[in-house]
């Protein structure tokens, strides 16, 4: 009853994992880097400050929608229920930042994007705006630390009929050495 709602603006730091949970809904997650800027009164210009990173779910046809339209690199906007959550591996504590996003779509200030609706020929439990899935869902936990497996990111309106399209990957299946994944609690920044 008493979520956390936050919009945060940031770009996609990591390919879109999309996957079909046990119980037959589709599932995304990727990491979003949001950067503070300011500006240096001494040099007179903006300069990057300080990054978060939010790992951001996404469930049914929104889950879908973002496997087939964002890419990594691109900038979003996303809106959701913010979920600080602790977890221990191989002996030592990490926090991370979920996001739980009901939204999720381009920054316009940054770019042009084409809207195509996606037609709902079908009914089903992944195509409804029901609750999402209990948290924390057992496949992240399952999985090794946060690393994409592809899938998605197609970002063109030819991607429109994504339901056949998509490639449905495993959690955690494939990683990428420079992409970033949680902290350590106590690391310095």
């Amino acid at each position: 009853m008493n979520e956390t709602h936050v919009t945060v603006m940031g770009n996609v730091a990591t390919k879109i994992d999309h996957w079909m949970s046990p119980s037959g809904v589709p599932v995304a997650r990727f990491r979003l880097a949001s950067t503070v800027r300011r500006f240096d009164k001494r040099e007179e210009r903006w300069a990057d400050a300080g990054t978060s990173f939010y790992t951001v779910w996404a469930w049914r046809s929104l889950a879908t929608n973002v496997a087939s339209s964002v890419a990594r690199g691109e900038p979003v906007i996303v809106r959701g229920q913010l979920r600080i959550v602790e977890d221990e591996r191989d002996g030592r504590r990490y926090l991370t930042a979920d996001l739980m996003a009901s939204t999720v779509g381009h920054d316009l200030t940054r770019g042009t994007a084409a809207f195509v609706r996606v037609a709902r020929a079908q009914s089903g439990p992944h195509l409804t705006h029901g609750p999402a899935p209990a948290w924390p869902p057992a496949e992240a936990h399952d999985a090794a630390p946060f690393g994409p497996s592809g899938g998605g990111g197609a970002g063109t309106p030819d991607a429109a009929p994504v339901a056949a399209a998509v490639a449905v990957s495993a959690p955690g299946a494939g990683t990428d050495d420079d992409e970033p994944g949680p902290e350590p609690l106590g690391t310095p920044r």
